[in-house]
């Protein structure tokens, strides 16, 4: 049963949709029968917008108007110019960092309610008018009294609680997908969208977003490629931030770069490196970087804001992508497929020659080519196609990554079509192993865990002599689970219970129809024949419950 919030929800974006001339986009001849009664009841809405105006504006109105969620999945398509008409494209870049501003006025009240100080103490110089606003917060410009340049981001009065709305569609939408849609066990859309959860609602905590900055700072502190200003963390609170500010040129004007100097292979290269950089070494990235969020310097260093989202993935998951790469780069298509069903990601009975072929036939035709000449539109449905083909599962742990890698390839295909991706990153990915695998990397680790060693060692020869003398004297025993042997251990036992029911109850069974049929003990005999079909019955139970 859907919830009258969700369709109330549902509703609302429809007129907006509706407002906007974007009507089309909802096919309600496929909706269930109560939301398709909903959709039409009622006409388009308020205010509708002029339908002269271009398509690509009245999407960018409509993400604006249906709020953050909406906004954050515009920013994303903007990344993504080559799946994407021109003109959609150029208006969905004005949502990194042109969403509508909220009053001056009311970011000076947050800024003074959270840090318990008129503004005039905290700044010797705060200005109303934002330097640029995002769909969660916005920034102004400020002056510290001992002269410092910084920005404040303030996040949004309200925010959250329009979010916590829209995520409480997005559940009930993926719930429904996971009731009547066949495709939803493999995407599992409950488990993504909790995951987006814990994602944005990270990301209205400045606190957590400061400290994300500063830890990346700190990684990469002397660095040429990337650099993150400084996080004044006297002043910065949950609903605030207070940063170091920087100037630089915006990533996504790429005639302003052509104008400055700025060698854009190298930036392109360098960006590559900085992702992988971070995913591999650091085991912590930026996971929004859409143009709005990254600027460069004439020297090709990269300069990174926003740190609202950040991933990290385990160690296991480290090695496995790592693998994964250089398998791929290798063209080691066997390999991929190997690990694709060592990891659980699709069925352990998939036949590995047939997967290796599909991965083969996907991935063979873009080696060796520039950006500019990879249809990404065409490669994506083509993995789609395989991903439905052998039931692979969606991995939400990993779907940062993943659309941060989108990021990283739609950068770099702005600023130099000629980059070969997988030249960039193969040199890379070789060291990484040869850092982390190899014999200095690996006394490097002993070397590390000899202190924790060193503690146990005075107790060594009593253990052992322990040991031994429990040995010699029969006491030792070895104790040893296993999760595939205890459901050896159970499955044996549900096949005895069986067998022994089904013989039992045959006998009885046979027996009750020998009284029956001779006339005597009649009913000893029904009782003998109902049993006997009672016990057949559990019998049958056990063999399909197992």
């Amino acid at each position: 049963m859907i919830r009258p919030a969700t369709l109330r929800r549902l509703r609302h974006i429809q007129l907006i949709l509706l407002r906007h001339g974007l009507n089309e986009l909802i096919d309600i001849d496929q909706l269930s029968g109560p939301l398709r009664l909903l959709l039409r009841l009622g006409g388009g809405g308020s205010n509708p917008i002029p339908q002269e105006l271009p398509r690509g504006v009245r999407i960018r109105g409509a993400l604006e108007d249906l709020g953050p969620i909406f906004v954050k999945f515009g920013q994303t398509l903007s990344t993504r110019r080559d799946l994407l008409p021109d003109d959609i494209a150029e208006e969905l870049v004005k949502l990194q960092d042109r969403v509508p501003p909220f009053p001056g006025n009311e970011a000076r009240a947050v800024v003074e309610h959270a840090l318990g100080k008129p503004v005039a103490e905290l700044f010797a110089e705060f200005d109303e008018t934002p330097l640029a606003s995002a769909s969660v917060a916005q920034v102004h410009t400020a002056t510290l009294h001992s002269g410092e340049a910084v920005v404040v981001k303030v996040l949004r009065p309200g925010v959250e609680a329009r979010i916590q709305t829209d995520l409480g569609l997005l559940f009930e939408l993926a719930r429904l997908a996971d009731r009547f849609w066949r495709g939803a066990k493999r995407l599992r859309p409950v488990e993504v969208v909790a995951e987006f959860e814990k994602t944005i609602l990270d990301e209205l905590d400045l606190v957590r977003e400061a400290a994300n900055a500063a830890e990346i700072r700190r990684r990469f502190e002397g660095s040429e490629m990337l650099y993150i200003p400084k996080v004044y963390f006297d002043y910065t609170r949950t609903e605030v931030m207070v940063m170091e500010r920087i100037s630089g040129i915006p990533i996504g004007d790429v005639e302003q770069l052509k104008r400055e100097g700025v060698d854009l292979k190298i930036l392109a290269e360098r960006g590559v490196e900085i992702f992988f950089t971070q995913v591999l070494r650091d085991s912590l990235f930026h996971a929004d970087m859409h143009p709005g969020n990254i600027f460069a310097t004439r020297d090709a260093r990269y300069i990174a804001v926003d740190f609202g989202i950040v991933g990290s993935i385990s160690q296991e998951d480290k090695h496995y992508i790592a693998e994964n790469f250089r398998a791929f780069f290798n063209r080691d298509y066997r390999r991929v497929a190997e690990m694709h069903i060592e990891s659980g990601w699709i069925p352990k009975d998939t036949r590995v020659v047939e997967f290796e072929a599909a991965i083969r036939a996907v991935c063979e035709p873009i080696f060796n080519k520039p950006l500019k000449e990879i249809s990404y539109g065409h490669l994506l449905l083509r993995l789609f196609q395989v991903a439905r083909r052998f039931d692979m599962e969606v991995q939400p742990q990993l779907v940062l990554l993943q659309k941060t890698l989108l990021n990283i390839e739609g950068l770099g295909r702005d600023l130099y079509p000629d980059l070969d991706l997988w030249q960039t990153a193969k040199p890379f990915l070789e060291r990484w192993f040869k850092d982390e695998l190899g014999p200095v990397s690996s006394l490097n680790k002993l070397r590390t865990q000899l202190p924790q060693w060193a503690q146990h060692w005075p107790d060594m020869p009593m253990l052992a002599h322990r040991a031994l003398s429990d040995a010699a004297n029969g006491k030792l025993n070895v104790n040893f689970h296993s999760r595939e042997l205890a459901a050896l251990h159970r499955d044996l036992q549900r096949h005895q219970r069986g067998t022994l029911l089904s013989v039992t109850g045959g006998s009885l069974l046979i027996s009750g129809a020998v009284l029956l049929a001779s006339g005597s003990a009649a009913i000893l005999g029904a009782i003998s024949a109902v049993l006997g079909t009672l016990l057949l019955t559990g019998a049958w139970l056990i063999s399909a419950w197992r």
